[in-house]
């Protein structure tokens, strides 16, 4: 059964080119199915001992889905249905007539817009997008994987018409996915999840363990580029939309080779960013720049396929190993002839890929009620993937360590670097030297782990706070570091400006027209889309 969750009108699907019928769902883009051979290696399969091919789906024909009556109103939901979530062994399946119910999500900023596909008695497999994408970037899987799991999309806030409530953190976009889920009865699910999808999916083996039975982190990494990074591309968004972002996703997501032979599908990642909501999208960008679990990996104990394409140079095969080094029961395989939207670009050797170890690596549900995740003990060696797997030796766990407070300088220095930026605290540090560093570790401690650390004004309002400071003071020394902060903080460069006109009248205009001077070069240097 096909079942969908929308709150909100979407804009129309992209024109279908030839395969599988499109699934029945919410009109929101997809992408278009493809329309010749797309050039490249032939699609990796996986062989050697306990690693059984998938089983190609029988020939009998899916039937079309018949009309529905209109879904219960929103104050008479239906009841969730129970989920039942043993594995079975992949053996093929005829499919039955489907037909799309949409449900209406409740407790809105709580949950996001989903839909399964798949028969109702299989087990649940979640699937996650990546920024920037709908659920739709998932469709060429969805008939075979469809056809042993429940399977499971969502839909991230503001992406393909879903509600544009901003999750500030990818723990956040983990407990609104578990909130979701909850509400539908769904306990013990597999998950997949691409990019900022695979981020949520580590986050919730972190903190829900007993809810994950298996897990595949595709395209990700334990940390995203750097913090500055996606900071500077909140700024750009917020200063010119998201058209600078649509305009080079098919560079970041494709192979040149693939975007050259399917101008349909890379039209389709254009305007699939085009119609995201700009704050939600700002948000993903700060819950990636925040994004780091790489001193965590090893507490991960749900059997892992890291999943990269081989030509990725924004979660590339680096990032990858060191999820595989990092993760006690991971595996990786490489994906020749795709870039970051492996699936969309190497859709069968993808499918492959997620069959087999979803098939032979689900954990059965704990029998004693979940514990605190514990740092588990050395894995057992599993059989490598071949011709494409890759195993890196496990390093020693490490000890578990309670929860500590976090200190004021530890507090400080993280502020400063979220306010300020890497790259400035980098530099500041690095020329700190015995005579300056005790003044450094004061600001560090009282400017950034007090004052800018305190609850009573938000980051957006001190920023206009410190840059009236500046003028009024004359010490433009700092200003052009606290005019990037500023935008980092969400003031646009209009809210710049009428910041610098207000001080113009209480603290002159010499001063005013230095400000404006400085505050001119950075948010032009600030805001400028890449090339």
């Amino acid at each position: 059964m096909s079942e969908v969750s929308e709150t909100t009108p979407q804009p129309p699907h992209a024109p279908h080119l030839g395969g599988p019928a499109p699934h029945p769902g919410p009109p929101h883009p997809g992408p278009p199915l493809l329309a010749t051979p797309v050039p490249g290696p032939p699609a990796p399969q996986l062989t050697g001992p306990g690693f059984p091919q998938p089983v190609a789906p029988p020939a009998t024909p899916v039937q079309q889905p018949v009309p529905v009556p209109h879904p219960p109103a929103a104050d008479h939901p239906a009841a969730p249905q129970p989920q039942h979530l043993t594995p079975q062994p992949p053996t093929p399946r005829t499919p039955t007539p489907q037909t799309p119910a949409p449900q209406p999500a409740t407790e809105a900023p709580r949950t996001l817009q989903y839909r399964f596909d798949g028969p109702e008695g299989a087990p649940v497999l979640v699937i996650g997008p990546s920024l920037g994408t709908t659920w739709h970037m998932w469709d060429r899987q969805i008939p075979e994987l469809a056809q042993h799991w429940r399977v499971f999309r969502y839909d991230l806030p503001g992406h393909g018409g879903a509600p544009a409530h901003a999750a500030p953190s990818v723990a956040e976009l983990a407990d609104r996915l578990i909130a979701t889920l909850d509400g539908l009865g769904v306990q013990r699910f597999g998950y997949a999840g691409c990019s900022i999808g695979g981020a949520v999916g580590a986050d919730l083996a972190l903190r829900h363990p007993h809810r994950v039975a298996s897990l595949a982190l595709v395209a990700s990494s334990p940390r995203f580029g750097t913090a500055d990074e996606f900071r500077q591309r909140g700024v750009i968004v917020r200063a010119n939309g998201l058209e600078p972002m649509a305009r080079t996703a098919p560079e970041r997501w494709f192979t040149p080779g693939f975007a050259a032979a399917q101008p349909a599908i890379v039209e389709w990642a254009v305007q699939m960013v085009r119609t995201t909501d700009p704050g939600c999208y700002i948000a993903a960008c700060e819950a990636l720049a925040a994004f780091d679990i790489r001193d965590h990996l090893g507490r991960i104990g749900v059997p892992t396929l890291v999943l990269v394409g081989a030509e990725d140079q924004v979660t590339g095969p680096a990032e990858a190993r060191t999820l595989v080094a990092g993760i006690p029961d991971a595996r990786l395989a490489l994906v020749p002839g795709a870039s970051h939207l492996a699936p969309v670009e190497q859709p069968a050797a993808v499918c492959d890929l997620l069959l087999t170890h979803f098939s032979t690596a689900w954990q059965d549900a704990p029998t004693a009620a979940p514990a605190a995740p514990l740092v588990p003990g050395p894995a057992t060696p599993a059989a490598p993937f071949a011709p494409l797997a890759e195993i890196a030796p496990a390093p020693d766990a490490p000890e578990a360590v309670g929860p500590q407070r976090e200190s004021r300088h530890e507090r400080g220095v993280k502020v400063r670097r979220e306010v300020l930026g890497d790259a400035h605290v980098d530099a500041v540090n690095a020329s700190a030297d015995p005579f300056t560093e005790d003044f450094q570790e004061l600001v560090t401690r009282y400017e950034w782990g007090e004052a800018w650390s305190r609850d009573g004004l938000d980051r957006r309002t001190r920023s206009c706070v410190t840059l009236t400071a500046l003028v009024a003071s004359g010490h433009l020394e700092g200003l052009a570091a606290h005019t990037r902060a500023a935008l980092r903080n969400g003031l646009t460069p209009a809210e710049i400006k009428e910041v610098l006109l207000q001080t113009a009248v209480y603290c002159g205009i010499p001063a005013a027209g230095a400000a404006f001077t400085i505050a001119q070069s950075v948010i032009q240097e600030e805001t400028t889309p890449p090339a």
